[in-house]
């Protein structure tokens, strides 16, 4: 037998902590408020059709109940016969800027704790896609594979920092070549996505020219770009002792904005890649866009995974429960033939 819902279980300590003990000081009270009405010789006489027997029967009879009712909320199951199931869905690689200046607190809590918790919001609308994250700055590092464990996903997620790169800097193109060739490499030629996560300005690992090389793998490019591209914000440094500061460079405070014309021709050089912007005071719902983007369009059929199906049974214990408070509504406690 295989218990949907164990936790429930824990309800059967309320049997001898807390129905026994009433019980029993009921009956205790009982026989304590009789014992004001009449001397123990008058009772023996004026209490002769009570059976303590059936009391202590209906109150075993209730407790029962009781124990049959949390069975029933276990959701217990049995009988398992195994069922393939073929599963559908996209291999999506999330491509995700570490560098410093996504410590910026322009986007709440800061440009990357938002896009954490944008992925870790996306992983629980998911059912049989694939996904993969990608993390780089100077250099890119594939921290998770393509996979279906979303619980391993969510582990990789958490290790996450702007300590997962090694090099400073905003290689955006080396991020695409990185999920092209590494990322996407055994899998087949189309229904794949990338999602491009950054705040940062590249000219250098030339992006636009990684993305037309993904395109010619049938790979959808949909990059966000977070932050303004105006004036931008300032990259915030905590020291060894918890003062706060901003990043300087040659005497200036560095100030990070998005480049969102390049990765618009990053997005455009795929066919039907898409750019987003999310400035200060907007959220990132990966959530919205997956289902707009990507999970509207084409899949794949992906390898059957074999799952267990059980007969529900919790109808039996609720059957029993009311069967036992029928017996003990019906239980007489009086003395047969009186």
């Amino acid at each position: 037998m295989v218990l949907g819902n164990e936790k429930a279980l824990w309800l059967l300590f309320a049997v001898p902590a807390v129905l026994v003990p009433v019980y029993v000081w009921s009956f205790w009270r009982k026989a304590a408020m009789l014992k004001t009405l009449a001397e123990s010789d008058m009772l023996e006489k004026i209490n002769t059709t009570v059976s303590k027997k059936k009391q202590f029967v209906k109150s075993l009879l209730l407790i029962a109940a009781f124990i049959s009712i949390v069975i029933a909320m276990t959701e217990p199951k049995w009988n398992p016969r195994p069922r393939k199931i073929k599963r559908q869905g996209r291999d999506v690689c999330i491509l995700l800027d570490t560098s410093r200046s996504m410590l910026a607190e322009d986007i709440k809590p800061s440009r990357l704790e938002r896009s954490k918790i944008a992925i870790s919001d996306l992983l629980e609308t998911l059912s049989g896609d694939r996904i993969a994250i990608v993390t780089f700055a100077g250099n890119s590092t594939v921290k998770c594979p393509l996979t279906q464990d979303y619980a391993f996903v969510r582990m990789a997620l958490d290790d996450i920092s702007t300590e997962s790169t090694t090099r400073g800097g905003t290689m955006i193109g080396d991020a695409i070549r990185k999920a092209a060739e590494v990322v996407f490499e055994n899998t087949g030629a189309e229904y794949k996505d990338i999602v491009l996560i950054t705040d940062g300005e590249d000219h250098e690992s030339f992006p636009v020219q990684a993305a037309e090389k993904a395109a010619e793998q049938g790979i959808r490019i949909i990059a966000i770009g977070l932050g303004d591209d105006k004036e931008g914000s300032r990259i915030p440094i905590t020291d060894e002792k918890g003062n706060k500061t901003f990043l300087m460079y040659d005497g200036r405070e560095v100030w990070s904005k998005v480049d969102g014309e390049t990765l618009r021709q990053v997005a455009y050089a795929s066919p039907g890649g898409k750019y987003l912007s999310v400035v200060p005071g907007t959220t990132l719902d990966l959530g919205e866009i997956f289902s707009m983007l990507i999970e509207s369009a084409k899949k794949q059929q992906l390898e059957s995974v074999a799952m267990m199906e059980y007969d529900e049974k919790f109808q039996i214990f609720i059957a029993m429960a009311l069967i036992l408070i029928v017996c003990e509504s019906l239980t007489s406690e009086r003395k047969k033939g009186v």
